[in-house]
């Protein structure tokens, strides 16, 4: 079972900041690991930041997103990186969140075809797992992801944010989509921490749709522990 923490304490922070060093410093080389000579990956987006974190059995963090809030005068993180397409005609921002840094544990995402956000993209079953605890491990990587998504969904529910940004790669967009958590491109893909798009979804739509395709997991999503 893993637990979902929102409104981390600072011990927390700092295994969060930790695992996205690991990420996005080392494994994927996406920020140069010598500007973070602590071993932490933070930045300015993050003081405006809500941040969520899924724990194991044993209470180490091992997945890790954050939703950037509005700000006056401030845009958000992706602007910078994925214009939007000229028609697109954007939410208001007092109702809008970024949701950005998502990130799994290595040891929770060793399927073949596995991605460093956690989501399989391999058409086979993967290697076989070397023991019992890697198996569960694997297994638990969408869930991670899931559970992740769903306290950030409610966090905003909250907080009166109906709208999300995310730029994010293709293969995580589609796998949310399997669950109908549909998010919308509105601008080109481009290289920012590699190849993403900017997408928003609106929370409204997918409750709806969600009440219709798949209910249990809307009741998962709004009531489930």
């Amino acid at each position: 079972m893993h637990t979902y923490e929102v409104g981390c304490r600072e011990q927390e922070l700092v295994e969060i900041y930790a695992l996205r060093y690991q990420t996005y410093c080392l494994e994927c080389g996406f920020l140069p690991p010598a500007e973070y000579p602590a071993g932490l990956e933070r930045d300015e987006f993050d003081a405006r930041s809500a941040h969520f974190a899924a724990h194991n059995v044993d209470g180490a963090v091992v997945g890790t997103a954050r939703l950037v809030l509005s700000a006056q005068d401030e845009p958000f993180p992706f602007v910078r990186h994925c214009p939007v397409f000229d028609d697109v005609a954007l939410p208001p921002p007092e109702q809008t969140a970024e949701v950005s840094r998502l990130a799994v544990k290595k040891d929770y995402r060793r399927r073949t075809g596995d991605t460093w956000f956690g989501v399989n993209t391999a058409n086979g079953n993967g290697e076989a797992a070397a023991d019992d605890a890697a198996r569960e491990r694997r297994t638990n990587a969408p869930v991670v992801v899931l559970g992740l998504y769903r306290q950030m969904y409610r966090y905003s529910r909250e907080k009166g944010i109906r709208y999300w940004y995310a730029a994010m790669e293709r293969p995580l967009a589609r796998a949310l989509a399997r669950f109908d958590f549909i998010f919308v491109p509105i601008g080109a893909e481009h290289d920012y921490y590699g190849p993403v798009t900017p997408y928003l979804a609106d929370l409204k739509e997918i409750e709806d749709r969600l009440k219709v395709t798949k209910p249990e997991l809307l009741d998962w999503f709004q009531y489930g522990p």
